[in-house]
């Protein structure tokens, strides 16, 4: 009869403990070479948004969230781990801690690519929905000699979405 935990989802927990047994330089390896993959894609995004290719920058974020998901697990068995890795593994602990260095400069440029783009795309609509507003409004004199109102109410904005 099969046992109840192999077919049981590992929680967290699980998955962070299974981790923090690793051998402690198959540990450093794992987490450089995840680090590694986090750093290209977000890379890969930057270089997309840059370009103006927002809807395959966005593609990315699906893959870059995985990516994410799995550094980070694997980031906290390293600090649960940091003294022991320190002994066993220092030159790939060292490594990783220079990989590290490379995802902070790299999460500091898309952050401030993305942030850009944003700015630049709400820009446009706010100029958009205004230029739609301005050429809806009279621009001659009525026989009252007011200015005439509007024949149809026309666009009455864009909304624009501010959760990026």
């Amino acid at each position: 009869m099969p046992s109840a935990n192999k077919s049981a989802p590992q929680t967290a927990t699980d998955r962070i403990s299974s981790l923090r047994q690793m051998d402690a330089r198959d540990l450093c390896l794992t987490t450089e070479a995840s680090l590694t993959s986090l750093v290209e894609v977000m890379n890969q995004e930057t270089i997309l948004l840059r370009a103006g290719r927002y809807k395959e920058a966005s593609e990315l974020s699906p893959r870059k969230a995985e990516i994410a998901q799995t550094y980070v697990g694997l980031a906290r068995a390293v600090q649960h781990e940091a003294e022991r890795l320190k002994l066993q593994a220092p030159d790939a602990l060292g490594s990783l801690q220079s990989g590290h260095e490379k995802l902070a400069t790299q999460m500091a440029e898309n952050l401030r690519v993305l942030a850009t783009a944003k700015n630049v795309t709400e820009n446009l609509l706010t100029d958009v929905a205004t230029g739609l507003n301005t050429s809806r409004q009279p621009s001659t004199y009525g026989a009252s000699g007011k200015m005439a109102a509007p024949q149809s109410p026309g666009a009455n904005g864009i909304a624009v979405n501010r959760a990026l």
